[in-house]
């Protein structure tokens, strides 16, 4: 599975950079605030998280 490193520090600098918690992208995929730090921070890389990571990007526009 190819990783999400890069991926992932672009949806984390887009947050940072514009102010969005991760509490704010859980409420808004109806996920819970730990998922999406697991995702965020790579603690969880399964498919489930890579799809977020892709869908974040899209959805802005990163």
């Amino acid at each position: 599975m190819p990783s999400t490193l890069p991926g992932r520090e672009l949806v984390k600098k887009y947050l940072q950079e514009n102010d969005i918690k991760s509490t704010d992208l859980a409420k808004l995929y109806g996920m819970t605030k730990q998922e999406v730090s697991d995702y965020l921070s790579g603690r969880k890389s399964n498919p489930a998280a890579n799809q977020f990571i892709l869908k974040v990007i899209r959805d802005f526009k990163i």
